[in-house]
């Protein structure tokens, strides 16, 4: 499944930036690149010398370079965003069951201490019990629980009722517990997505940075997406199967923003524009692009077809082939769903394609 992959790191031969004549663009120039530095350091992507030694300016590969393993972390990130956001939809919805069942087990919890109740009433007014009646004012299920062999002295001719509420008292204690597991789960859940946010929002602030230094051409090749979209812009092929359909649907989705998270229908992420596609002809997917290429038949590049999933970069970037040599895709914050041809850093980062 997997193509061999060639060198990633761009070559040191590669044009120099020209150096700006004026005094006053040279500083700010300098300044562009010293916050560069300072972003890149906080990543953890570039070592920062004492604050004595001069910062040394990178060279127009260097920062390429850079630029490149930006962009597959923002990948990345976005990947671990939507997962998050996944588990946190599904936590939700446990919350709303368990909370079902709370209601049903409280409801039947009361209703059987009140039987009980009668019971440990009239037990008492006969004299042979003193302490259940006091027990059975409290609503808490685990104190019952904790002195259940009280409950248990009254007498045997009621051993089917008192069972039965101790038995209530158990199912509504063990619903309780999933409640408050579950709300806490979804708590972390709710705080692994604002930190994966801030992480985004980080990797793509240095990507601004490192991309004011470069000229347009010197920005091809080093992440997802292109100059633009190449080729034909409309889709006049056969629609008679699942994959062509796709194919089509993809074509009428170019010029629409990339957004963190979003499954259309006006903007997308690479791995939502993938969901969008296949769920239009009425197949769904895994969510997540790591999902997508481990959960789905592999296919040979040999035998690629239009409407394939590719994977890119470690699986944490997808695009549709849509045929000759070209994909559809939503590269990147910042740009907007693109056909671009399967050349540069789609080669090179090629892992692999899937077939729904």
């Amino acid at each position: 499944m997997h193509t061999p992959r060639g060198n990633r790191a761009p070559g040191n031969d590669e044009p120099q930036p020209h150096a700006r004549p004026q005094s006053r663009r040279r500083g700010v120039h300098n300044g562009i690149i010293a916050a560069a530095t300072a972003g890149l350091a906080t990543l953890g992507l570039l070592s920062v010398p004492g604050a004595a030694s001069a910062t040394p300016q990178p060279t127009t590969a260097q920062v390429r370079h850079k630029l490149t393993q930006l962009y597959i972390r923002a990948d990345r990130v976005d990947q671990q965003l939507n997962q998050a956001k996944q588990e946190l939809a599904a936590a939700s919805q446990r919350l709303r069951t368990v909370n079902r069942e709370v209601a049903l087990d409280s409801g039947r919890f009361g209703a059987l201490r009140a039987e009980v109740g009668r019971i440990a009433v009239q037990a008492y007014e006969q004299g042979s019990t003193s302490s259940s009646v006091a027990l059975l004012t409290s609503g808490d299920p685990q104190q019952i629980l904790n002195r259940s062999s009280i409950l248990l002295e009254l007498s045997s001719a009621n051993a089917a009722q008192v069972n039965q509420f101790l038995g209530a008292a158990r199912g509504l204690q063990s619903a309780r517990q999933a409640a408050r597991r579950t709300q806490d789960g979804i708590l972390q859940l709710r705080s692994s997505l604002i930190q994966r946010r801030k992480q985004l929002r980080k990797v793509i602030s240095a990507q601004k940075v490192l991309l004011a230094q470069l000229t347009p051409a010197q920005q091809v090749g080093i992440g997802p997406g292109g100059p633009g979209t190449s080729g034909p812009t409309k889709y006049n092929g056969p629609t008679s199967t699942q994959a062509q359909q796709v194919v089509s649907w993809a074509y009428s989705q170019l010029g629409k923003p990339y957004v963190w998270g979003a499954t259309g229908p006006n903007s997308y992420d690479c791995s939502g524009l993938i969901v969008a596609a296949w769920a239009h002809v009425g197949v769904s997917i895994p969510r997540v692009s790591y999902d997508q290429m481990t959960s789905l038949p592999a296919v040979s590049m040999s035998s690629l077809q239009p409407g394939d999933i590719l994977g890119f970069a470690g699986n944490s970037h997808v695009g549709i082939y849509v045929g000759h040599g070209y994909i559809i895709d939503a590269p990147h914050a910042g740009s907007v769903v693109e056909k671009v041809p399967l050349a540069g850093w789609y080669q090179t980062e090629l892992d692999g394609a899937v077939r729904p």
